[in-house]
């Protein structure tokens, strides 16, 4: 994102309607993922949307790339659990920080399973689209080497 883009989103007022529409629309989408429910997560992103794991080179663009990572994901953490322990939200979206337990069944993030139980440290950013009223993804950060 450009400096003029990042200094516009600043600009973006922070009135109590939008936190509440951002707010419902995070919890919409938290409870999908608990459910794992792509459809439902899918309804929460704009079709323009990308999931990207920084430092990786890895990203899914648009819908179908947003239910490829979800299928990829729920198939290497089939009993994935997320638990919160801190978040953001504002007129740009969300930013949250999130503990994952989850055996490692499957490949993930160009990573082979190990078949061992996990706890990965997890921040994500949910940039919010206020034309669409929905997420334009996710920018997750992870220390890969959790998983190795």
């Amino acid at each position: 994102m450009t400096r003029g883009a990042i200094r516009e989103r600043l600009g973006w007022p922070a009135d109590p309607q939008t936190h509440r529409r951002i707010r419902r629309l995070w919890q919409r989408h938290s409870i999908a993922e608990d459910r794992r429910d792509i459809d439902g997560l899918v309804a929460t992103l704009a079709p323009d949307c990308v999931y990207e794991i920084v430092g990786t080179g890895l990203r899914w663009d648009g819908h179908a790339g947003a239910r490829a990572f979800y299928t990829e994901l729920f198939a290497a953490f089939p009993d994935n659990h997320f638990a919160l322990t801190d978040i953001v939200i504002g007129p740009q979206g969300v930013f949250e920080a999130v503990a994952l337990e989850a055996t490692h069944a499957g490949p993930f993030a160009g990573l082979e399973p190990t078949g061992r139980r996990v706890r990965l440290e997890l921040a994500i950013l949910f940039p919010w689209d206020p034309g669409t009223e929905r997420f334009t993804g996710e920018r997750i950060f992870l220390d890969r080497a959790a998983l190795g």
